[in-house]
């Protein structure tokens, strides 16, 4: 399976971005997708997870209410919805998935991993 990650992009604070993770090779209709960020000099951590009916989905506190995760199956594609940007939210945005069907906050519960997409969000 690949996982193609796209639609980071510099917007300005308050702004708002549409990340894209298009998966090919497999159908991921099935599992657990989730996004992940990394900013610099900091460890990587969970963003938002959805089960693979897109229920169940889970956030981390701090984009809460700002981020919406949604996916569509029959596209093989899970999108990462991005309001109310903030400066903290710069990071390289990464998508994976868990071959699981629980949905899982921890990395080292998914299976295979997508390059990532820079967002940058100028104060």
């Amino acid at each position: 399976v690949q996982l193609q990650a796209s639609g980071g992009g510099l917007v300005q604070a308050g702004g708002s971005l549409r990340l894209s993770c298009a998966a090919s090779g497999r159908t991921v209709s099935r599992y657990v997708m989730g996004w992940f960020r990394q900013a610099p000099g900091k460890e990587r951590e969970f963003v938002a997870a959805i089960s693979w009916s897109g229920g169940s989905p889970k956030y981390q506190d701090p984009v809460k209410g700002r981020f919406t995760i949604s996916r569509d199956n029959a596209k093989n594609t899970v999108y990462l919805q991005m309001n109310s940007l903030q400066p903290e939210d710069t990071a390289v945005y990464y998508c994976a998935i868990d071959w699981g069907d629980t949905v899982e906050t921890t990395g080292y519960e998914y299976d295979y991993w997508g390059q990532g997409t820079q967002v940058t969000v100028s104060s």
